[in-house]
């Protein structure tokens, strides 16, 4: 390769610099995307911590099993309630009993949960415990949910 003696970069030197700004910038945005749902996961966690009994122990089941059974789903907050994202768009989250003295919590899924099945399909569930009855059919609408 003959040296340029002008003082400008070659074609090399310029698509070299080029591909390493282009990585640099998906450095940054994987960082940044790591780094939100780091304060994702904290910011739910924290919701639940807040609730009063039962609704954090529900919560708590609730979260442990989305993020074992759709774990490419986003920990979040929606409304102040632990939620879950995909691509930016709540499909699960949990509704406290407490925020509004209902009797029970709600497990809810949002329009972009794969949940469809027909006409017409549940999409809010009232939870009073979670057992293994319970447990196994949250997963499933979870994986489902997912996609």
């Amino acid at each position: 390769m003959a040296k340029d003696t002008t003082g400008t970069f070659s074609a090399e030197e310029k698509a070299a610099i080029k591909q390493y700004a282009a990585e640099k910038r998906e450095q940054a945005k994987a960082a940044k995307a790591a780094d939100a749902r780091e304060q994702g996961i904290a910011a739910a966690l924290a919701a639940i911590e807040a609730l009063p009994e039962p609704d954090r122990s529900l919560a708590a089941k609730i979260h442990e099993i989305v993020t074992r059974v759709a774990p490419e789903l986003d920990p979040s907050t929606w409304y102040g309630f632990p939620s879950y994202k995909k691509a930016g768009k709540v499909v699960v989250f949990y509704q406290s009993a407490a925020k509004f003295k209902t009797r029970y919590g709600t497990l809810g899924f949002q329009e972009d949960a794969q949940l469809d099945d027909g006409p017409m399909w549940p999409v809010a569930f009232a939870v009073l415990e979670i057992g293994p009855a319970e447990e196994q059919r949250i997963a499933e609408l979870v994986r489902r949910a997912a996609g």
